[in-house]
């Protein structure tokens, strides 16, 4: 009796010592390395920081990756819950708050989905080998770069060098974010099985490439000079299409226009969603370019418009192409007829490209509406074809200053990937005009109405992600695999292997 007691005792240590084992690596461990991942990403920007969070996901399997990428997502997208009340949108009251917390729930579910297909991945080739390793990780930034096409992404691995590393983040001039993002990992791998002379080999080099790259995009001899005047309205969204709130951006847009022409500004400038459909602008001798509305036969889009002076109605417009889910954009609603829960009525996409062709001394722009920030690909597409600047509009009331500082880290990244300096105009923030190093020049008070002279350059030399685009990632992705396929064999036919 005595021995099958001690015996059930002893087994049910070990039970216990080992479930305490799973807790510890599928637990809090996770969901600890995730949060801080979460925490890493901009506003903070500290790469060093994110590398520890990464760490263990080498080891994690798929339910310690899913639990590091939803603490991840809760974290870094927190912002979201900013969003409750939605009663402006016609969301009852008592709805209002489990609408939002589900929304943020989606977004880390879909984020648990892919970090433990991920984590799955790596495990099945073999975590401890460089050619895995080196596979796992440019796939990983490949896919962020594909998943910013689409509705539900908005800010990973690529951008959690800004803004305290802008070294680090030059290496997107060469490769885009999803390369930054793929370093980023292979540097995690290195501290993760302790290779500290390669590792220290790979830091100094991405940082010094990342450098050089950075003053390769401050070579502004043959740039020109372009001066706009930009208005931050600082209208409440919940508010802006009331009639009072319409009037003060008029008597905004005015004294803006009368600024403009005073100063000599080439065209006034406002944030997304600006002029409601058919408000036109009373400016004779200044251009203006504004967010706006227009109707496309039966369809409503959200466009960047370009009124050229003296014109009542727009001359040329981009329309925005990757609509926010739920605010813009329905999914079924052109069946189910649901668009009257969008705030303007239900929005379709326009066209992919970012390029809109403007007269000098504007120039060609690659234009980017709000959170089509977070597509990078599209934009240097764009540069590719002609762009010699960047002008993002956003509105991103009644969002907290923290992603407002997030929408600032993408806007740099895209600048030192395109090699443009890049104007950003927003209803609340963030307005600023960053150099093609991802340097701030000028940045208003968040939050605050202003007018003010902005003063960029106009480029024309071309990055290599210019030119290429995802070409390098995807060949280097090709290559790893290929290399990983043949260094797999070569152990199968191992003699040693088959002995043992």
């Amino acid at each position: 009796m005595k021995h099958y007691l001690s015996g059930g005792l002893r087994n049910g240590a070990n039970l216990l010592k080992d479930w305490l084992i799973i807790f510890r690596w599928c637990g809090w461990l996770p969901i600890a390395a995730g949060a801080l991942a979460g925490y890493a990403l901009p506003p903070l920007g500290w790469p060093w920081l994110m590398w520890i969070a990464l760490l263990p996901l080498w080891r994690f399997g798929p339910g310690g990756g899913a639990l590091w990428g939803a603490a991840a997502v809760l974290v870094s997208h927190r912002w979201l819950l900013a969003l409750h009340p939605l009663t402006w949108l016609g969301v009852p009251a008592v709805l209002s708050l489990p609408l939002v917390l589900l929304l943020l729930l989606i977004c880390a579910a879909a984020a648990a989905l892919l970090v433990a297909l991920w984590c799955g991945l790596v495990q099945r080739l073999g975590p401890r080998h460089l050619f895995s390793a080196c596979f796992a990780a440019l796939l990983w930034g490949l896919t962020e770069v594909l998943l910013a096409k689409g509705p539900l992404f908005w800010i990973g691995l690529g951008a959690a060098a800004l803004p305290g590393d802008r070294p680090l983040a030059g290496l997107a001039a060469f490769g885009g974010a999803g390369f930054v993002a793929a370093v980023q990992l292979i540097i995690s791998w290195l501290l993760w099985r302790q290779a500290w002379p390669l590792l220290l080999f790979v830091v100094l080099a991405a940082h010094g490439f990342g450098a050089a790259a950075l003053a390769f995009n401050s070579d502004v001899d043959s740039s020109q000079k372009l001066q706009l005047e930009v208005v931050q309205p600082a209208l409440p969204t919940r508010e802006k299409f009331n009639w009072e709130m319409q009037q003060r951006q008029r008597y905004l847009l005015g004294d803006a226009i009368r600024e403009a022409e005073a100063d000599g500004s080439a065209a006034v400038v406002l944030p997304e969603g600006a002029l409601p459909e058919g408000e036109q602008p009373n400016s004779k001798n200044v251009a203006v370019i504004s967010g706006g509305f227009r109707r496309d036969g039966i369809e409503d889009r959200s466009s960047l418009l370009w009124f050229p002076a003296g014109n009542q109605k727009p001359k040329s417009w981009l329309d925005k192409h990757r609509l926010v889910p739920i605010g813009e954009w329905v999914p079924g609603g052109e069946w189910l007829q649901w668009s009257g829960l969008s705030a303007v009525g239900g929005l379709q996409p326009g066209s992919g490209s970012r390029l809109l062709n403007l007269p000098n001394p504007i120039g060609a722009i690659a234009g980017a509406i709000c959170y089509e920030l977070a597509d990078g690909s599209s934009l240097a597409t764009a540069v590719k074809e002609g762009a010699e600047w960047i002008l993002t509009v956003a509105n991103l009331d009644p969002y907290p200053l923290q992603l407002q500082q997030q929408f600032l880290a993408l806007a740099q990244l895209r600048a030192i990937e395109t090699g443009r300096w890049l104007l950003s105009v927003g209803n609340t923030g963030p307005t600023a005009v960053l150099d093609a190093t991802g340097k701030k020049w000028k940045e208003l008070e968040f939050q605050k109405p202003h007018i003010a002279i902005m003063e960029l350059k106009r480029r024309t030399k071309l990055t290599f992600y210019d030119q290429f685009n995802q070409l390098p990632l995807i060949s280097m992705l090709v290559i790893s695999a290929i290399v990983w396929l043949w260094f797999s064999r070569s152990l199968q036919r191992s003699p040693l292997l088959n002995h043992k």
